[in-house]
């Protein structure tokens, strides 16, 4: 069985630890009233605040710009304000996956864990208090969901697979390309590669 938080790590390459906090975590956790899955938790403490490829963010917990805790209030407050009422039968999330609520930011709802440029949304499920599975929101209203852990959907987005539902890869052959966010107004992408991976 694949350990898809070595292989993604293997792929992103040494872990920059630079705002690793469990502090940090315990307040985050506390106020959302679930727990963030372990491996989510390690990918970001690892390279946050990071992008990924040109595309995907993960912002953390520890610092003030590319705050994680502020950006998912931020996103929880403009999904939950979409009205869902009127939705086509094959766009309401709720029908797609047996739902039986809409809700964001909720015990038994949706968590906003990372965003791409392409306009895509990734949530965690939560169902008391434990994240059991994944859906994304491709920026069109279109809905995947993904039975894995974050390290396995991490891992699969990286190596080109349709991550955010059909026709959705952004794969790019070579290492991983990541960019240290700026912590000011005034510094730049830090752009680094990760190792060669044969791709």
């Amino acid at each position: 069985m694949t350990d898809y938080l070595a292989a993604a790590m293997a792929m992103l390459g040494p872990a920059q630890n630079r705002y690793a906090d469990p502090a940090a975590w315990h307040r985050l956790h506390a106020e959302l009233g679930i727990r963030l899955p372990a491996d989510y938790q390690a990918l970001v403490d690892a390279y946050a605040p990071i992008q990924l490829n040109g595309h995907l963010y993960l912002c953390h917990p520890a610092i003030e710009r590319w705050n994680l805790g502020q950006d998912i209030r931020d996103t929880v407050r403009a999904w939950s304000g979409v009205p869902w009422d009127d939705l086509d039968p094959d766009e309401d999330p709720r029908l797609l996956f047996g739902l039986t609520e809409l809700s964001f930011g909720t015990s038994n709802g949706l968590w906003p864990i990372a965003g791409t440029d392409r306009g895509e949304t990734l949530f965690l499920i939560a169902a008391h208090g434990m994240a059991s599975w994944l859906l994304v929101e491709d920026g069109e209203g279109g809905w995947a969901r993904y039975d894995m852990s974050f390290a396995e959907w991490l891992y699969r987005y990286l190596i080109g697979e349709d991550m955010a539902g059909p026709n959705t890869s952004a794969f790019y052959p070579g290492p991983v390309q990541l960019w240290g966010l700026p912590m000011t107004a005034d510094e730049r992408p830090e752009p680094w590669s990760g190792p060669d991976r044969g791709m």
